[in-house]
């Protein structure tokens, strides 16, 4: 109890710098690989606290780590700081109200996720030296969670090999341990190839790449009741071939997003999204080429670092919010709708309530209904045992990936989850390296779920991080 009284201390007595970090990078925020100021950010605090540091991580600008202490355990804190486009929002206000038109905004609220992972590392940092204690702490900044898999490339070259156990956390409507399964995801983007010509005097010459895009499109569909009922795939045209009617378009372009429950089942899907996109090229005479553009592995569960952790959250308590957090949280809630309240309430298996913010810990034999998504920390979670801590940053039932959820990014109320969160990270970080066998249960419960399906990347050979992701 003494040693995690101390960490929690820690985390108090620096979480002022790591806060105001948080809220500069709510002010600029970038999309996937163009993290450049951020990862900026992140990088002058690592120096500032005295971290070894390494930069260009699997070749990728904006990824960085930064390493304190000798021998030991290597404990690592996985921090993220990318965005997502079209969210621009001012903070503190209950409506719709950007701050650019059509510009970025951090709808994910990773301007708080990698603030309080190295909240977390420094504060573990600071409390090694006194105690004497062997052992390695480390802050991961990692780019490109949305969609640009940097976790995945970094995995593949090796960056995460000598690392013991891997804590995270994600903002969330919830304090709870994150049990969420994730899907295994491929972004790959089909371009169609076809011939122009006058779609009036000609059309006979002409081969449109636009048709092979939405006869792909109508194949795809049709795939879906054929398909396992919790596999996804989602597309978005970006690439018409032009703006003129009576020009048949010669080239088009579009992107998959395909998701399934694992790796084995997500590589099987990937192949027959292929198999349409070629049906398409074979209906349309056209020629199609399939690049991958990025890939994430499913999460693997670690049950002895997720009990761990559980009794941790469960000592520290959710953050204490006063009734200005909760009058805030209130307004955003009449932004919602009824369902947008229900569904997270469904996902931990629980009745709807009328409080504003999570003040409760969720049980870890909840019944859970989950909402599933994709991320890249599913491939670190194959090398490395890896645990999450979700921490309640948003009111209840704020839906990720929108307004509401950057309206609410620089509150008291999100500032005060980011720093429980950064508590029961460090809190298991600190248990893990006094508590040799805790690393070893969680590396053999690993080891035996990785034995008969061993980790391979999704990503093919010669895929390498796509740095103008944004661009294109």
């Amino acid at each position: 109890m003494g040693n995690r009284t101390d960490i929690w201390r820690n985390v108090d007595a620096i979480k002022t710098r790591f806060i105001d970090l948080s809220d500069r990078i709510w002010a600029m925020p970038e999309v996937c690989y163009t993290e450049a100021r951020s990862s900026a950010e992140h990088l002058a605090e690592l120096h500032h606290q005295g971290f070894r540091i390494t930069e260009k991580l699997a070749g990728i600008p904006t990824a960085l780590m930064g390493e304190w202490g000798e021998g030991g355990p290597v404990i690592a804190f996985l921090g993220e700081y990318d965005a997502l486009p079209g969210l621009s929002q001012e903070a503190g206000v209950a409506e719709s109200r950007p701050v650019e038109a059509g510009g970025h905004g951090h709808g994910c609220g990773h301007n708080l996720l990698g603030s309080a992972a190295l909240l977390a590392a420094t504060a573990v940092k600071d409390w090694l030296a006194p105690n004497n204690v062997p052992g390695r702490v480390r802050f991961y900044g990692c780019p490109a969670e949305e969609g640009g898999a940097a976790k995945t490339f970094m995995v593949r070259s090796g960056d995460f090999d000598d690392v013991d156990i891997a804590i995270t956390w994600h903002p969330s409507s919830f304090w709870e341990v994150v049990l969420t399964p994730s899907l295994a995801n491929t972004r790959a983007d089909f371009t169609f190839t076809g011939r122009a010509s006058h779609a009036a005097a000609s059309p006979h010459l002409g081969r449109s790449a636009l048709d092979a895009v939405e006869l792909m499109s109508v194949g795809v569909n049709y795939m879906r009741e054929h398909m396992p009922s919790d596999a996804r795939i989602h597309y978005a045209v970006l690439d018409t071939g032009g703006i003129a009617p009576n020009v048949v378009q010669a080239h088009a372009r579009v992107r998959y997003s395909i998701r399934a429950r694992d790796l084995p089942g997500m590589t099987e899907l990937v192949q027959r999204v292929h198999k349409v996109a070629q049906g398409a090229a074979l209906m349309t005479e056209t020629q199609v080429e399939m690049k991958v553009v990025s890939a994430v592995s499913n999460i693997m569960p670690n049950p002895p670092l997720e009990q761990a952790l559980y009794k941790i959250m469960e000592e520290l308590g959710a953050p204490h919010f006063d009734d200005a957090d909760k009058a805030f949280a209130a307004e955003i809630q009449a932004t919602l709708t009824d369902k947008d309240i229900e569904s997270v309430y469904y996902s931990i298996g629980m009745d709807p309530t009328d409080r504003p913010l999570a003040d409760f810990l969720v049980p870890l034999n909840a019944t859970r209904n989950p909402l599933v998504g994709s991320t890249d920390v599913g491939d670190v979670s194959w090398v490395v045992p890896t645990v999450q801590v979700h921490a309640p940053s948003i009111a209840i039932g704020t839906p990720l990936h929108t307004w509401q959820v950057v309206a609410q990014g620089k509150s008291p109320h999100a500032h005060k989850a980011m720093v429980q969160a950064a508590k029961a990270m460090a809190g298991l970080g600190v248990n893990a390296l006094l508590e040799p066998d805790l690393i070893a249960a969680a590396k053999a419960d690993l080891k035996k779920r990785t034995a008969r399906t061993p980790y391979a990347s999704p990503l093919p050979a010669d895929v390498t991080p796509p740095l103008r992701m944004s661009l294109t």
